[in-house]
């Protein structure tokens, strides 16, 4: 593996499927550029580290500094990118992660507007994310710059990446907006996989 530990997950849209909800010039600069940036620093790093070899959630539960900030970055944009699907109708989970959601939080609505409660509340830069435990309960966590809920021991599902640069060039500083609109390109499918490991 040379010089290319890690590299990027390949979309699973075209580059404008998410429009309008994310625009392709928001696509070109966050996946192509502050992702591809984060890989190049991770990679960099990792000759002499220890950490050649191990995997993403590995690196992340037990590094810090550098190679932990671009570690978490790589695995939290990688979740986040292959989550989503062309822009449509809006949809919701199906079997055994909808009714976690149910038992959970009371209601599919319920869970929606505490999720985008937290990410409008979280202060500077950060994710807000649903995670499952062990039991499968899920929960839903606020971690700000690189963190991810595996460092809780946490399983991630889903999350909203709230740095300014996942949606200013499309929303400015609407944040709350750029929130609400993201349900509309959610892959359930995708999310229900990830519980279901």
């Amino acid at each position: 593996m040379a010089n290319s530990y890690f590299t990027p997950a390949d979309l699973p849209y075209a580059q404008d499927a998410l429009a309008p909800v994310i625009s392709a010039d928001t696509i070109a600069f966050h996946y192509g550029k502050h992702l591809q940036a984060y890989i190049n620093n991770l990679n960099a790093a990792l000759p002499g580290s220890g950490f050649e070899g191990k995997s993403l959630e590995e690196i992340v539960r037990t590094s810090e500094g550098g190679i932990f900030n671009n570690a978490g970055q790589v695995l939290n944009h990688t979740l986040y990118f292959t989550q989503f699907k062309a822009a449509g109708k809006e949809s919701e989970p199906k079997g055994a992660l909808a009714a976690a959601i149910a038992r959970d939080f009371g209601s599919f609505e319920s869970f929606k507007a505490e999720f985008q409660k937290k990410g409008a509340g979280l202060f500077g830069s950060g994710w807000v994310w649903l995670s499952s435990d062990a039991e499968g309960k899920l929960h839903i966590t606020q971690e700000s710059n690189a963190g991810n809920p595996v460092c809780r021991g946490l399983n991630p599902l889903l999350t909203f990446d709230v740095w300014e640069h996942a949606y200013y060039l499309d929303y400015q500083n609407r944040r709350p907006d750029h929130l609400a609109a993201l349900w509309q390109i959610i892959d359930w499918d995708v999310v229900e996989s990830r519980y279901e490991k």
